[in-house]
C-alpha cells in the first residue's frame, strides 16, 4: 500500500484538547478543514478556514445535532475504494469528495454516568455519528487515516512532515486497529450502563469487558510468561493500578498481585487505629495495628519476620520516617501508603530499587463489583467478597461467652482470615497476629504451620511462651472435625470464630467446651481460592 497525501480533513471533537494546534498544522499543509458545531467554532475562533459539515452533504444538522454526519457524502467519502473504478464512477455522479483524515473522539458517555447525570441526559450522550465514522475511516484505512486520541495529534503531525503530507499504510493501519479498539471500549461501556445500572442485571447475557494498557510488564509469573497491566475504561475508584509509583525500579506481575493482596487487607481497617499489613505471596505473614505506625509495623513484623523478608507492606496512615527507617531494616521490594511525608522519601531514596506507591484513598472493602478468572475455555464471574457480620450477629455457641477482649481478637483475626488462602487459620492476640497458616488441603495442617510459625517467633525474640498462647483463633470456613480445633488448642487458644455449619458441628462444639474456649460462629464463610 502506498502513502496517502492528506487533502481533506473531516474533524469533529469532544475533547477539544490539542485541537487548534492541530488545525493549524493541518492548514500550513493547504488541508481543507470540514468540521461540526462546537468543533468548527473553536477552529474558527482560532482564525481557521473551516466548512461546516452542511456545506459538504447539503442537509443542516438537525434533530437537536443527532443527524449531522450520518449522509452518504460523508460515508461514501470515507468508504470509497479509491482505485476501484466503479466507486469512482459512483463518486463523480454523485459529486462525493473524498475525506483523507477523520479526527474523533465521542461523546464523553463515562464522565456523563460519573456525574450523575440523569437518565435522558446519559442517553443523549451516545455518540451515534462518531463511532459510525470512525469504523468507515477504519475500515477503508487504505485511504483513510483515523485518528482518535489527542495524544496521537503530534505523532500525526510528525508523520505528515517527514512525508510531505502524506501518511504511510503502516501508520493508517495502526490508527485503524486504536480506532476499533476506542469504539469497542465505548459500546461496551454502554452496555455495562444498561446491563448494570439501568437494568439492574447483576449477570448480563454478554459481558463487555474493556481496559487500556497501563504498561507491558518485564514478564508474568514466571519468566518465560508475558504480561501486562489493564486498566479499567470509564469510571473506576482508587487501587494499586492508579497508584502513583514515586521511585524504584518497575513493577513486575507478582509485585501488582502481591501489592494488591496487601492494599485490598489494609483497606479494612482504612478507619481504624494505624495498621501495618506484611504480605508475601498474595499471603498475609504479618498484620497489626497500634497506637503509631512504627508500633504496628514491629509487631506485624514480629509474627512472621522469616517471611517478611522480600514482602509487601501496606499501611493505612501517611508514612513517617521512623517507620520508613524500620521497614528498611529488612529487604523490602514494595511499599503501598495513602500518603508519604518528606522524611520517610528521603529514607526510600536511599534504597533505589524499593518500590514507593502512593495510593491517595484507600479503596472500600465494602464496595461491589465483579470478579473475573480465567478457566480453560470460559470465564468464572463472581460478586466481590465484601460480606460483613457485625459483632451483634456472632452466636455464642459454648457454655463460655468470650470476655471483651477474646471479642476484640476475634474480630481482627477474622478479618485478616478473608484475605488469606484456604484452608486459613489466623490466630490474633491483641491487635496483632500470633501466626497465620494459610493454602493448606486440610484444617488441622493449617493451625498447626500458624503455631510452629509463633513458636519460632517466640525463639527469634527470646518470648517465654507464643503469642498464640491466649489468643483467639480464626478459621476462614468450619472445622469439619475436631482435630483442627485440638491443634489450636494446643496451640494457646482460648476463643475460636468460626462460620458454623458442619455435620459435626456438635462434636467441635464439645470440644471447645470441653477445653474451656469460648467460640462464636458467624455464618458467612470467606474462602479464598
Amino acid at each position: 500500500m502506498s502513502d496517502v497525501k492528506i487533502k481533506r480533513a473531516l474533524l469533529s471533537v469532544s475533547d477539544k484538547s490539542g485541537l487548534v494546534e492541530l488545525g493549524h498544522a493541518l492548514a500550513k499543509r493547504d488541508v481543507e478543514l470540514v468540521s461540526t458545531g462546537g468543533t468548527a467554532k473553536t477552529l474558527r475562533d482560532a482564525g481557521l478556514q473551516v466548512k461546516d459539515i452542511s456545506d459538504l452533504t447539503g442537509f443542516p444538522e438537525m434533530m437537536d445535532g443527532r443527524v449531522k454526519t450520518l449522509h452518504p457524502k460523508v460515508h461514501g467519502g470515507l468508504l470509497a475504494v479509491r482505485d476501484n473504478a466503479e466507486h469512482a464512477a459512483s463518486m463523480k455522479e454523485h459529486g462525493i469528495g473524498a475525506i483523507d483524515l477523520v479526527v474523533v473522539n465521542l461523546y464523553p458517555f463515562a464522565q456523563t454516568v460519573a456525574k450523575g447525570a440523569s437518565r435522558d441526559e446519559i442517553i443523549e450522550n451516545i455518540d451515534i455519528g462518531g463511532p459510525s465514522m470512525v469504523r468507515s475511516a477504519a475500515k477503508n484505512h487504505a485511504y483513510v487515516t483515523i485518528v482518535t486520541d489527542p495524544a496521537d495529534y503530534d505523532n500525526l503531525i510528525a508523520e505528515m512532515e517527514e512525508s510531505g503530507g502524506k501518511t504511510s499504510y503502516d501508520f493508517r493501519r495502526k490508527c485503524a486497529a486504536k480506532a476499533y479498539s476506542a469504539t469497542a471500549a465505548y459500546d461496551s461501556m454502554i452496555s455495562q450502563w444498561f446491563a448494570f445500572a439501568d437494568q439492574q442485571q447483576f449477570f448480563p447475557d454478554m459481558l463487555a469487558i474493556n481496559g487500556n494498557r497501563a504498561e507491558e510488564l518485564r514478564y508474568g509469573e514466571n519468566p518465560h510468561q508475558r504480561a501486562a497491566l489493564y486498566v479499567p475504561v470509564g469510571p473506576h475508584g482508587s487501587g494499586i493500578a492508579q497508584a502513583e509509583q514515586i521511585q524504584g525500579k518497575e513493577l513486575s506481575y507478582n509485585n501488582y498481585n502481591d501489592a494488591d493482596a496487601a492494599l485490598e487487607l489494609v483497606s479494612e481497617f482504612r478507619d481504624g487505629p494505624p495498621t501495618v499489613v506484611i504480605v508475601k505471596h498474595a499471603n498475609p505473614c504479618g498484620v497489626a495495628t497500634g497506637d503509631t505506625l512504627i508500633e504496628a509495623y514491629r509487631a506485624a513484623l514480629e509474627c512472621d519476620s522469616v517471611s517478611a523478608f522480600g514482602g509487601i507492606v501496606a499501611v493505612n496512615r501517611p508514612l513517617d520516617g521512623a517507620t520508613a527507617e524500620a521497614i528498611t531494616e529488612i529487604f523490602t521490594e514494595v511499599v503501598a501508603a495513602p500518603a508519604a511525608d518528606d522524611a520517610a522519601k528521603a529514607v526510600f531514596a536511599k534504597k533505589k530499587n524499593l518500590r514507593l506507591l502512593l495510593t491517595g484513598d484507600l479503596p472500600d472493602p465494602k464496595r461491589g463489583g465483579l470478579m473475573v478468572k480465567p478457566i480453560t475455555g470460559g470465564l468464572l464471574v463472581q460478586s466481590r467478597d465484601n460480606g460483613f457480620v457485625p459483632d451483634s450477629d456472632f452466636k455464642v455457641v459454648t457454655k463460655r461467652a468470650p470476655t471483651a477482649q477474646e471479642l476484640a481478637d476475634c474480630r481482627f483475626a477474622w478479618t485478616v482470615a478473608k484475605h488469606v488462602k484456604s484452608n486459613a487459620i489466623v490466630y490474633a492476640k491483641d491487635g496483632a497476629t500470633a501466626g497465620i497458616g494459610a493454602g493448606q488441603m486440610n484444617r488441622r495442617d493449617s493451625a498447626r504451620i500458624a503455631a510452629i510459625k509463633a513458636r519460632e517467633a517466640a525463639e527469634t525474640y527470646g518470648w517465654e511462651s507464643p503469642r498464640t498462647v491466649g489468643s483467639a483463633v480464626a478459621s476462614d470456613a468450619f472445622f469439619p472435625f475436631a482435630d483442627g480445633l485440638l491443634a489450636a488448642v494446643e496451640a494457646g487458644a482460648t476463643a475460636v470464630i468460626q462460620p458454623g455449619g458442619s455435620m459435626r458441628d456438635e462434636e467441635v462444639i464439645a470440644a471447645a467446651d470441653e477445653a474451656g474456649l469460648a467460640m462464636v460462629f458467624t455464618g458467612m464463610r470467606h474462602f479464598r481460592h
